[in-house]
């Protein structure tokens, strides 16, 4: 298994939006198709060498990948690196997937995985730049348009929170996973996490409610 099959465009890859109501989150999950072949099928496939099975597993996940890693990151080129990565990282290495675990969760450690690292590094690289003033000055100029966009994250009310509490806020309230499962992802024990989303979600109420603040 020395060459990783061919990924699908990135524009194939389908950006979900965060519902506003658990309700609406639950209309838009897809319904299971019960004749489809199981993940630990296509694993056994790929295994085999059937580089399409691996490409089924991608269609299949990879959705709900980009999902998260969009929200966690902030922006899509970022958050379509993160999962190309993961995607290949996943390849490379599912020779040691555990067939008793979900193959869902199992990339999606992957992924947490590399949006933290992805995180950390544009954290570096905001530094630097804000550490060098004559860059600072230079980014400053002909700041209307500058105003406009960072009018436009301010109201993004995630970005109040770390990695950590987004991460934590995302698997749960966005992707509705349970926090045992949510453990097994990002390492973290169940009551760490709670906590983290409890605070996650107070943040937010005070972002958002301060952006209706501000609003005429």
């Amino acid at each position: 298994m020395d060459r990783v099959p061919a990924l699908r465009k990135r524009s194939r890859l389908h950006e979900g939006r965060l519902p506003r109501r658990r309700e609406s989150a639950r209309q838009a999950m897809p319904i299971p198709d019960e004749t489809a072949e199981p993940d630990g099928s296509l694993v056994r496939r790929v295994l085999d060498g059937d580089k399409q099975a691996f490409t089924t597993l991608v269609d299949r996940h990879a959705p709900t990948c980009l999902r998260f890693a969009v929200r966690m990151l902030g922006n899509r080129e970022d958050a379509e690196d993160a999962l190309q990565e993961s995607l290949i990282r996943a390849y490379r290495a599912i020779g040691t997937f555990d067939h008793r675990a979900s193959f869902k969760t199992w990339l999606l450690t992957i992924l947490v995985n590399q949006c933290r690292t992805a995180a950390a590094r544009r954290a570096r690289r905001l530094r630097r730049v804000t550490s060098d003033e004559a860059a600072l000055e230079r980014a400053t100029v002909d700041s209307d348009a500058g105003a406009l966009e960072a009018a436009y994250e301010i109201e993004r009310a995630l970005d109040v929170l770390d990695t950590a509490h987004r991460e934590a806020f995302l698997l749960k309230h966005v992707e509705q996973l349970e926090y045992d499962t949510m453990a097994e992802i990002t390492g973290v024990g169940v009551s760490a996490l709670k906590m983290r989303v409890k605070r996650a979600c107070a943040r937010l109420q005070a972002a958002l409610q301060e952006v209706h603040d501000v609003q005429p």
